[in-house]
């Protein structure tokens, strides 16, 4: 009996929607993208109007809504943290009743005063906040039965859990809980080094290769004991995550030789040490965790979520440890993905829908192409409105060379097309590319186009038929979550080691040649990898051959579609937007090019750069 539900994440970070039909992902996107507030944590009204439309149904004619987590037990959480923080945790335990109390318990009440209804059940499900991570994780997997970690920071108790997925059922069997966590390990290293928690931990993932782990002993004694089975404790000594309103105190600063990096200041070898540091021992207690979870469960396959599962880093070091025949992770892999883990959890547990497998062994979620795509006619309304210039390029070739051969002549472009990518990462539809073979692409295209720090790296997208050719990885990685070295015949020397025995330029050794796809190769060569196959993206996969056809490489780069503290754009009027307020030569929509150079200056009244609080 078909069976239409819609899953809600909402009130901590990244708030989202899903809707899953007879067990089929339909849609999903997070608030952040129609809101244009970055990780938006409010309800998510318009992710939900969304996923309504796109489904061609109305509330009431929901069969159920789910939220992602149990505002009870989460409550249970605060009251005894509290108490075991005393006085001093007063006023954490202050902002924590202002959510818990004065928004999460009433969770029922926001759905139907906004939504307007509580579908044909008449009242709100709840699932518990792991157990959402965990459906996100196994029911779109290409795996029959696998092995489930989630990792993240904190759910209600969970911060860590194992378990395994049999067909449509999903079961959990072990978990760590709060206060003992690797995401709140991570973040806290985040917040010291001067980014912002539950929003730079990837780039101190990204500054990690430019340091060298000299903190990991220090770590390991001072601030978390791992056990073989990848059991783990904090040390509550050197957090304040606990008992106040920061991530660390003064002990851990004395720990590491004084007080946190301010925000926006120069980064210094401490940092970059300290980064490689923390990345290095939750790479051992990730591996550790994955040896415990296969012999528990005996499982050949292994999957993921969680905001941890990011870490994509990790992510390669668990696929090539051999630990598991092969790994998936949720692209959604955070809260956001909480939402479509509880409409899926939902609809094959609950209404016990059957599991929706793809035919040709690939996953289900699509590429994650599950945001609203814009039609012609739309885009060209948009541009006609505004008198805005463009040319149309109706045939599908004749578009793919224009763009590839500016992409050669240097050109970075703007391309959006399709439907909106699910998930933090851009993955074609909504991307600024450029040419990997120019060394200044990186600094080029973080200064004057994303505006953010120089050092980040930027991602290949790569043909899926072609990814052997470029990197040391043996399988698809479509969603940008397993970084892998590039071969090593494409590298080239550098002087890395100078720079990290005492050289702090780190412009000068972001600008070096280390492969023959610079702009995508990291300081220690690795790469972000995107596999970019026909079947998810044929506009994308056509665009990356005409490029390969022109210049013999089968590469691109990829990032997202945003500038520093923007959310990835949504529409063609935040594409357009974004496209003039950058140095950005070429606009792609849909089928129709613009030039910057054809284009009549923007009359921007908005300070964007206040306007988006940075990242």
């Amino acid at each position: 009996m078909s069976k239409t539900i819609l899953g809600i994440s909402a009130f901590y970070h990244d708030s989202a929607a899903a809707i899953v039909q007879n067990g089929r992902i339909v849609a999903a996107a997070q608030e952040e993208r129609f809101s244009r507030k970055k990780h938006d944590p409010r309800f998510p009204r318009l992710a939900i109007n969304y996923c309504l439309e796109e489904a061609f149904v109305e509330p009431d004619e929901i069969d159920a809504i789910v939220f992602y987590d149990n505002p009870l037990m989460t409550w249970d959480r605060v009251v005894k943290n509290a108490i075991e923080a005393g006085p001093a945790g007063q006023a954490q335990f202050e902002k924590a009743c202002r959510s818990v109390l004065g928004i999460k318990l009433w969770v029922a009440d926001y759905v139907r005063k906004i939504v307007g209804s509580l579908g044909k059940l008449d009242r709100l499900l709840f699932t518990e906040h792991h157990m959402a991570h965990a459906a996100s994780a196994f029911y779109p997997s290409p795996f029959e039965e696998a092995a489930i970690i989630t990792l993240d920071g904190v759910g209600e108790w969970a911060t860590t859990t194992l378990g395994a997925g049999r067909g449509r059922s999903v079961e959990l069997i072990q978990e760590i809980q709060y206060p003992h966590s690797l995401g709140l390990l991570y973040s806290a290293i985040t917040y010291y080094c001067g980014f912002k928690v539950n929003s730079g931990e990837y780039k101190l993932m990204g500054l990690a290769p430019y340091g060298e782990p000299v903190y990991a002993d220090t770590i390991r004694k001072h601030l978390i004991d791992i056990k073989d089975d990848g059991s783990f404790r904090l040390n509550l000594e050197y957090f304040g995550f606990w008992n106040d309103l920061v991530m660390t105190n003064d002990a851990f600063a004395q720990l590491f030789g004084g007080p946190a990096r301010q925000p926006e200041s120069r980064i210094t070898r401490r940092e970059m040490n300290l980064a490689a540091s923390v990345q290095a021992v939750l790479e051992d207690a990730v591996l550790r965790i994955a040896r415990h979870v296969r012999k528990e469960t005996g499982l050949n396959n292994c999957v993921l979520a969680g905001g941890v599962a990011l870490n994509c880093v990790a992510n390669g070091i668990l696929l090539r440890e051999g630990i598991f025949d092969d790994i998936w992770i949720q692209p959604a892999a955070g809260d956001a993905g909480g939402a479509l883990g509880a409409a899926l959890l939902v609809a094959h547990e609950y209404f016990e829908q059957p599991r929706v497998m793809n035919e040709t062994g690939r996953d289900s979620q699509h590429g994650s192409y599950l945001g609203p795509a814009f039609s012609t006619d739309e885009v060209r309304a948009f541009l006609d409105r505004h008198g805005y210039a463009y040319e149309r390029v109706v045939d599908d070739d004749e578009r793919a060379n224009r763009i590839a051969t500016a992409l050669a002549e240097g050109s970075v472009v703007g391309h959006f097309t399709g439907r909106m990518e699910f998930g933090p990462r851009a993955l074609g539809a909504r991307s600024i590319i450029g040419d990997p073979r120019r060394a200044d692409t990186q600094s080029v295209m973080n200064l004057r186009i994303k505006y953010r720090e120089s050092f980040r790296p930027f991602a290949p997208s790569v043909l899926a038929e072609r990814i052997g050719d470029y990197f040391d990885l043996d399988r698809e990685s479509p969603y940008m979550l397993l970084v892998a070295q590039v071969k090593p015949e494409r590298q080239k020397p550098t002087d890395s080691l100078a720079f990290r025995d005492g050289k702090d330029d780190m412009l000068a050794v972001i600008n070096q040649e280390r492969s023959d796809i610079p702009a995508v190769t990291h300081v220690d060569y690795s790469a972000r990898v995107q596999s970019v196959h026909a079947d998810d993206n044929p506009d994308y996969h056509r665009l990356i051959k005409a490029f390969e056809a022109q210049t013999g490489c089968g590469v691109i780069v990829n990032t997202s579609f945003n500038v520093r503290g923007e959310p990835i754009v949504c529409t063609p009027a935040d594409a357009f937007r974004c496209f003039m307020r950058t140095d950005m030569d070429m606009l792609v929509l849909e089928d129709c090019l613009l030039l910057k150079s054809n284009q009549t200056p923007l009359k921007d009244d908005e300070n964007w750069r206040e306007t988006y609080e940075l990242d």
